[in-house]
């Protein structure tokens, strides 16, 4: 039996937390434990410090960051900075495209059937030392549009052990 991971989450939260939800579901991997909404606005209140605290501890005991991409994920300040942490770190780190996963919130609304808008890749935006993009060094994936899941949930796992023995 394959060793289960503890991984750290990356996504825009308003947007995404349905899509994210499937991912966290598999099974494949001992993430890190959803915090609710309720949750998330009593770290928020404490106000920029307070976050940084929580994404440094969080992200400290986990061995990989899975950055789930949604439309306006590339945007987020605290997405960034999670990444950042994540590589300077030396945690494996990679993306995973997730705007063919179905949210219900939006299923009888508009043109893309509970689908999103692909978003940018958010390792463009950060750049190494070296001048090259964090992208020309981390991988994302983009699933099939047809069964988008399942494409997820066989490989994901995979992904994971990629990104950490790439480090």
């Amino acid at each position: 039996m394959a060793t289960k991971r503890q991984v750290f989450y990356s996504f825009h939260y308003d947007n995404d937390v349905f899509r994210v939800q499937q991912i966290r579901n598999i099974g494949a991997l001992e993430g890190n434990e959803p915090v609710s909404a309720n949750q998330w606005e009593e770290v928020k209140r404490g106000g920029d410090a307070a976050i940084q605290k929580w994404i440094d501890t969080t992200i400290s005991s986990r061995s990989c960051v899975v950055v789930l991409i949604g439309t306006d994920t590339s945007k987020r300040k605290w997405v960034d900075y999670e990444i950042r942490k994540g590589w300077n770190d030396g945690k494996g780190v990679f993306g995973i495209y997730i705007d063919d996963l179905i949210d219900p919130r939006y299923v009888n609304n508009g043109p893309y059937y509970g689908r999103c808008m692909r978003g940018l890749n958010p390792f463009d935006s950060i750049t190494l030392n070296s001048g090259n993009r964090l992208s020309s060094q981390v991988k994302c994936y983009v699933p099939p549009q047809q069964d988008a899941y399942k494409y997820i949930a066989d490989n994901i796992g995979n992904w994971i052990e990629t990104a950490i023995n790439s480090r």
